[in-house]
């Protein structure tokens, strides 16, 4: 948060640890569920499940961003890094802005 406070970026804390049954809730949407995919993860194959990532949002004006549009997303990635984490909005096969993880999780988590 200092990092992004340095950076001109308020940040929008929204989402830490979620349990595997959560985790394994939002796995359904766009399979089981209605909506579209949101993870590709299952509980217990998410960062979030062990404490070790965030979903955030930059903030224009008071109001979160959620446009991937926004100059402001790459601002939010570039801060990530700066600070040694991962930003899943530069990931190919799945991207998603808000998400931010420690690039060595599963070590860290004990299950690599």
């Amino acid at each position: 948060m200092d990092a992004a406070k340095a950076a001109g970026l308020d940040v929008l804390i929204y989402c830490t640890y979620r349990s595997r049954e959560e985790q394994d809730e939002l796995y359904t949407h766009g399979r089981t569920a209605p909506g579209t995919i949101i993870t590709n993860a299952r509980g217990g194959q998410s960062a979030h499940n062990y404490g070790l990532a965030f979903d955030g949002a930059p903030m224009i004006a008071g109001k979160p961003m959620w446009g991937e549009g926004h100059p402001s997303w790459k601002v939010y990635g570039n801060v990530a890094a700066a600070v040694g984490l991962e930003w899943a909005g530069t990931w190919v096969s799945f991207r998603e802005y808000p998400h931010v993880q420690y690039p060595n999780w599963k070590a860290i988590a004990g299950i690599a």
